[in-house]
């Protein structure tokens, strides 16, 4: 397997129904669960915790044993118990190159986090990525008496030091271009910004005098003679009152701005998408998860399949 993603139920205390229609278009006294996210410490935890702790890996072993005497025996360790068990296997079967994305909320994600640490290593973490579910709401007047909850995060590790990775661009802010991308090319109509075309240290051939003037005392030419006389040759070149010249940059040539943990534009399942499903993804979460972390024709793995999301698109990008 080269990726998967691991959306679990999140010990939210909370049995989660799906409520059916009949033909007139009213709910139906019938529902079925679909998942109860309500875990008890019974006798099939206590057999996967044996199994962990006599036949898992040494760490995993240790370090469920310290979270029972710390936890105690109650849902939480019985939440734990069910997800190191999956966790360990998950590590077992996935590529070297491949990812893991463990979807989770402040419920139990201090604990996930040291299980993960123990089962993929510390060094293979990257990334703790924040995923803004919902608009802001205030139940203020309803007597809440704490901070709204508005996210998720969702924990990224690899299995190795040397992982697939294809990197995402979002586009630019229009008061970032607006302040950054001011010029405009007569003739093509293109947008563009001035760029330094100096550095502040020295490497190959980059301090020699240029149309007659230098780098500012200190500063060394970002770019060897060769290369200025083609960018000179290109017309990328701007020179300021002083004769500096500067990089003239297309915006687009840009890819837009690098992806980074905070995630504000992928807003909840609504419309069409939406299947009634009461933790359904937006399938532009798992499009963006499976674009970074994998190419076409990879294996996904979605443990937790839920109403299928990940299974559309993964079968939309191409991977099995």
């Amino acid at each position: 397997m080269t990726w998967c993603i691991f959306d679990p139920p999140f010990n939210s205390n909370r049995n989660y129904n799906v409520l059916f229609k009949d033909e007139r278009g009213a709910d139906s006294e019938a529902q079925i669960t679909a998942f109860e996210d309500t875990w008890h410490w019974d006798h099939k935890a206590e057999a996967t915790y044996n199994e962990l702790v006599t036949d898992g890996p040494e760490r995993v072993s240790n370090i469920v044993a310290a979270l029972r005497q710390f936890v105690g025996t109650n849902q939480m360790m019985a939440y734990l118990v069910m997800m190191t068990a999956r966790l360990v296997e998950l590590h077992r079967v996935l590529k070297p190159t491949g990812s893991l994305y463990l979807h989770c909320d402040p419920t139990a994600s201090h604990y996930l986090k040291i299980v993960l640490d123990t089962i993929f290593d510390p060094r293979n973490f990257r990334s703790e990525l924040i995923w803004k579910r919902t608009a802001a709401h205030s139940d203020t007047r309803q007597g809440r008496k704490e901070y709204g909850r508005i996210h998720d995060s969702i924990f990224y590790y690899t299995k190795s030091q040397s992982w697939t990775w294809n990197p995402v661009y979002l586009k630019y802010d229009e008061a970032y271009l607006d302040s950054a991308y001011r010029h405009t090319e007569e003739g093509t109509g293109r947008r563009y910004r001035l760029d330094n075309l100096t550095a502040a240290k020295p490497g190959g051939d980059t301090l020699y005098e240029w149309h007659g003037v230098r780098p500012y005392t200190g500063r060394y030419w970002a770019y060897s003679r060769a290369k200025m006389e083609q960018f000179e040759k290109d017309g990328r070149l701007v020179y300021s009152k002083s004769g500096i010249p500067q990089y003239k940059r297309y915006l687009d040539e840009m890819p837009g701005v690098a992806l980074q943990d905070l995630w504000t534009d992928i807003t909840p399942t609504a419309g069409n998408e939406r299947l009634g499903y009461p933790t359904q993804k937006p399938l532009a979460l798992l499009e963006r998860i499976i674009e970074a972390s994998s190419n076409p024709g990879d294996t996904v793995l979605d443990p937790f399949a839920g109403c299928g999301t990940t299974i559309a698109a993964a079968e939309k990008l191409g991977r099995r």
